[in-house]
């Protein structure tokens, strides 16, 4: 399923200029069958997580045109994330997102994250919609723009400085199958923590749009766990992170062999 590359200049969407705006869309194509899809290995080399980690790390799959944009650094939350998430489909999939987004620190136990019932106390906002509504939903709750093209089927929005992640606004289509909605909720939910960018070389990962995973994979598990260890901080380059990828991934593999 690849993606359609959008820019947006980011001071049509917020007050202030030195926000940065990333988008990440998942387009509506048919899944297929891949015989590394079924064969994911228990583990994989060290030099491929690492290779992983840059490629959704250091990038975005949306360009964006405003200066100073923290497109090739690290993108994380050091607040507390606080989700609120708002059913708008006929077919209501909200204790199915509750129920992954409440799984997250058991798998990222850097993670201070926690649901809130008032959308005025959430900095992460999930909206779940049917597909006819999901472009003015797009262009109401997200951009505020109205003219604005909305391509795909899911889409998550990151605002972030180099102090870290300002928000993010994920919308997601309930009523084209639960499978599809799974693998839109699993890689945008994850995608608006920070790890924005998709590439096609990643077999294991949900941030592929080739990919058939509808889950939180291992190989995922453990680019999360490297983002978010503390040693990683926002508005890092890789040329910053590279000295100290081996120590953050062996800690990464400590915490994802505890909970298989």
């Amino acid at each position: 399923m690849p993606t359609r590359q959008i820019s947006y200049p980011l001071d049509r969407f917020v007050p202030d200029a030195s926000a940065f705006f990333f988008a990440c869309l998942l387009g509506l194509m048919v899944l297929f069958t891949t015989d590394v899809a079924q064969s994911a290995p228990a583990k994989y080399p060290d030099a491929l997580v690492a290779d992983g980690f840059y490629r959704t790390v250091f990038g975005s799959e949306i360009r964006a045109l405003s200066w100073g944009s923290q497109t090739n650094r690290v993108k994380k939350y050091v607040t507390p994330i606080k989700i609120w998430i708002d059913n708008r489909s006929r077919i209501n999939r909200k204790a199915l997102v509750r129920r992954f987004v409440s799984s997250l620190p058991l798998y990222i136990p850097a993670l201070q994250l926690s649901l809130v019932r008032n959308r005025k106390d959430a900095n992460f906002r999930i909206f779940i919609v049917d597909r006819e509504d999901y472009a003015s939903t797009v262009r109401r709750e997200i951009f505020r723009n109205n003219s604005i093209d909305v391509p795909g089927q899911c889409i998550v929005r990151v605002l972030s400085r180099r102090s870290g992640i300002l928000g993010s606004d994920a919308v997601l289509v309930a009523n084209q199958g639960k499978n599809l909605f799974r693998r839109c909720m699993v890689e945008e939910i994850l995608q608006g923590l920070g790890p924005v960018n998709d590439d096609d070389s990643l077999m294991y990962s949900v941030f592929n749009d080739r990919s058939r995973f509808d889950h939180f994979t291992r190989f995922d598990r453990l680019i999360l766990n490297m983002l978010y260890n503390k040693r990683v901080k926002p508005g890092m380059t890789r040329r910053q992170v590279e000295p100290i990828t081996m120590d953050i991934l062996r800690d990464a593999k400590a915490i994802v062999s505890r909970r298989p």
